[in-house]
């Protein structure tokens, strides 16, 4: 209860500093929605009173809060009369995308690090683990968007084996051109490697790292002094608490890796959060102010509770922070 308290107070904490830092900007929001380039002072202040930005700071962030309250996030300022774009909309139907590649590469990077990171370990200085090096280096030392645009380059382009790019949803309907999930997944597998690689280096150094040193703990050689086979020792004493700093990085990285997704997802013309932040940032209105003002909240209340959950997660796997 106490830290689902907490993470209600950050929540309100995140509005108060994305609505401060989003509609305190130097520009005039009012301008990023005149079609024309010098526009009348009557128009910008028409304008102004439309998005309501002419009334006091503590006014406007009241009737923000009242729509946030009703999980409105508002109007893009791509709206029109009689064309209203909600960035609740742009977000339903991005999130899903994102929420596919990052959870297919999660699945991916955690089957690749997690065998790996445990045999390096376990037998170090073998050829496992050298390889495991190597891979690590060479992970870590490539951003995920030159991974993409290097997979795209041969596996779509060069060998023709996958496709360019898109996206096709698991479940197709009626208006979709493409769906089902051999087609999902086909569309996705070139996003998910580009994705993984990095995290997948990342986490089999770590798990490597701690594993290697809970191997030397006092309890562990007393289990094995009681008679504990190697797998026992491995499962309930060595993997239980190395997995503790998994579960925090895993948390945390569900949700940071969503920036990685303003390079990757573009690659490869997929229609997630990545691609509508892309699609903000160079709107023919300038900067796409709600847009990416609800991407941020989203982004920042996906932390949040991912953590919440890290929390509860470390108690099911350490009795001791239960007893605490």
């Amino acid at each position: 209860m106490k830290r689902s308290l907490w993470a209600v107070f950050l929540c309100f904490v995140v509005t108060v500093l994305t609505f401060l830092i989003f509609f305190t900007i130097p520009a005039d929001p009012a301008r990023m929605i005149i079609p024309e380039q010098n526009p009348t002072p009557q128009r910008i202040a028409d304008a102004r009173a439309r998005l309501g930005v002419d009334k006091p700071l503590y006014v406007q962030y009241g009737k923000f809060m009242n729509r946030l309250v009703h999980l409105d996030l508002g109007s893009s300022y791509q709206s029109r009369p009689g064309y209203e774009v909600s960035v609740n909309t742009l977000i339903k139907n991005a999130a899903p995308v994102t929420a596919s590649v990052m959870g297919g590469a999660m699945v991916l990077w955690l089957l690749v690090s997690v065998p790996l990171g445990i045999w390096t370990a376990l037998r170090p200085r073998g050829l496992v683990d050298r390889f495991g090096t190597v891979f690590v280096l060479v992970g870590i030392s490539m951003p995920p968007f030159v991974v993409a645009l290097l997979l795209r380059q041969f596996f779509a382009y060069e060998w023709r084996v996958l496709p360019f790019g898109g996206y096709c949803p698991l479940r197709g309907g009626a208006d979709a051109p493409c769906g089902g999930p051999v087609e999902w997944a086909n569309h996705l597998v070139l996003p998910w490697i580009a994705f993984a690689l990095l995290y997948a280096a990342l986490y089999t150094r770590m798990l490597r790292a701690n594993v290697s040193e809970t191997l030397h703990h006092d309890y562990v050689r007393t289990a094995r002094a009681k008679g504990a086979s190697e797998l026992r020792v491995l499962r309930s004493h060595v993997l239980r608490n190395s997995l503790l700093a998994l579960v925090t990085m895993l948390g945390m990285d569900l949700a940071v890796a969503i920036p990685n997704a303003i390079y990757v997802e573009p690659i490869f013309g997929l229609p997630g959060l990545g691609g509508v932040a892309v699609g903000a940032l160079r709107s023919g209105t300038g900067y796409d102010l709600p847009t990416i003002l609800g991407i941020t909240l989203t982004v920042s209340f996906a932390v949040i509770v991912l953590n919440l959950v890290v929390d509860v997660l470390y108690s099911v796997l350490d009795p001791r922070i239960r007893a605490a």
